[in-house]
């Protein structure tokens, strides 16, 4: 099973000190951060997109082109990719060009995103957000697969004989994980073309997650992809760890107070019962995590939110060495004795990736 963080790349004040960090700063400590995770140990490294203040993630492919070359193991992916206001054919060109850079330590998320006025910015509807997606979608996928693509859609302008460049590395496309918190429609994407879900669930009960998965393994076995468990599952969530709960509950309380995601709503208390957020000890974040297959049943990728609401990167990297230390190899040992034979532990790594994994002199496959 993978695990790993995301990042939302908020800029947001520290409600400790009142202090906000720059820009430069922030993107400085997300690099430090994607840094910290392999060298504890961590597999997956994502990070959003986003256009507008108080985020700084506009650009993904330039930061992980960078941890390309900073990096020896970490998967590099994204938290989303937007599907719906990217040209699927930069999509398709950007990822292909960093699978190389990376040699293969690649996949990505697509989503539709969370801020409306993205859509005008980029010069589409909000209201047409799922034709977007479903219509950008099709068209990346023949990009990555076909030398050649005639295409004609609604959305943009219509392509004859065109070529996407570079080809994917060894021929082979990124994975792709569709991500959505509420649009049956994106479950079904993906259960449609046999790729991954992603429920990023921090904001929702169990029970809805539970729905959501429920319906793309369904859907993955009609359309003919193999048995429910076989399809790939990732989830979000979010944590914040001290070795003492209490210690964990006072620390985090101010920041979650004053998030610009979810602050001046329900309590910490209340926000915690609810959602799948665990602020306390290791091991109330390794039990947690563990009920979570209870929810959904065996999936291969967990990723957490770990340095958002102003965290200072000090705060944040110890956060990793719990993380990478403490929960994750107990949650590896424990996942991997839970997993029945023939489900899969992970989504499928790129070719270049496995051999590399399977060492000199074994065949990968």
């Amino acid at each position: 099973m993978e695990f790993g963080i995301f990042t939302v790349g908020d800029v947001t004040a520290d409600p400790t000190t009142g202090r906000t960090p720059s820009e430069h700063e922030r993107i400085k400590a997300t690099l430090a951060i994607a840094e910290k995770a392999e060298e504890v140990g961590l597999d997956v490294f994502a990070t959003g997109e986003h256009h507008n203040p108080p985020f700084v993630p506009s650009s993904p492919t330039t930061l992980l082109g960078y941890l390309a070359a900073r990096t020896d193991r970490l998967t590099l992916s994204t938290s989303t990719t937007l599907i719906t206001t990217n040209d699927p054919v930069k999509i398709a060109e950007d990822f292909a060009y960093l699978q190389h850079l990376a040699d293969g330590r690649v996949d990505l998320m697509l989503g539709r995103g969370n801020t409306g006025p993205v859509y005008p910015w980029f010069g589409q509807d909000i209201r047409q957000g799922i034709p977007l997606a479903i219509e950008n979608y099709a068209l990346l996928h023949r990009l990555w697969r076909e030398g050649t693509v005639d295409w004609e859609g609604k959305f943009r302008g219509p392509l004859q004989g065109f070529t996407a460049t570079p080809r994917p590395l060894d021929g082979v496309p990124p994975f792709v994980w569709h991500g959505s918190i509420r649009s049956p429609e994106i479950a079904e994407q993906a259960a449609y073309y046999g790729d991954g879900f992603f429920h990023n669930n921090i904001f929702w009960p169990m029970s809805h997650t539970r729905r959501m998965i429920r319906l793309y393994r369904t859907r993955f076995t009609h359309h003919g992809h193999g048995a429910p468990d076989q399809a790939i599952v990732g989830l979000g969530g979010q944590a914040f760890i001290r070795p003492n709960s209490q210690d964990a509950v006072r620390e985090f309380r101010p920041y979650f107070d004053n998030a610009p995601v979810y602050g001046h709503g329900p309590s910490l208390e209340e926000f915690a019962e609810q959602t799948p957020l665990t602020v306390g000890s290791p091991q109330q974040v390794i039990e947690r995590t563990l009920g979570f297959r209870d929810a959904v049943g065996d999936y291969q990728r967990q990723l957490f939110l770990m340095d958002h609401a102003g965290l200072p990167l000090k705060t944040v990297l110890e956060q990793l060495d719990l993380l990478g230390g403490e929960v994750v190899p107990a949650l590896r040992k424990e996942f991997a004795a839970l997993r029945p034979p023939g489900v899969p532990a992970s989504a499928p790594p790129h070719p270049a990736v496995a051999a590399r994994e399977a060492g000199p002199g074994t065949d990968a496959a």
